[in-house]
């Protein structure tokens, strides 16, 4: 029988990994995830912002505060 798999064990297991993190606003941002904390206060790396599905900036770290946060999902590298 396996455990089962808590969303702090999957947040753990994608530091470092790419990830796409939307907005209540709608907006989104892809990148590296750095860090997080248990507010899910979020530290991006290679950053690129999303805003109707189209590319709209890009910066190199980004910081981004947990209450601002809908989901978080990895991606697939694509750079």
């Amino acid at each position: 029988m396996s455990r089962k798999q808590t969303p702090s064990d999957f947040l753990k297991q994608i530091i470092g990994r790419p990830v796409v993190v939307k907005l209540n606003s709608g907006v989104d941002y892809r990148g590296v995830l750095a860090c997080l904390d248990g507010y899910m206060n979020i530290a991006l790396e290679q950053t690129e912002e999303y805003v109707n599905g189209q590319l709209k900036n890009k910066y190199g770290d980004a910081f981004i505060r947990g209450n601002n946060v809908l989901y978080i999902s990895t991606q697939k590298r694509t750079y």
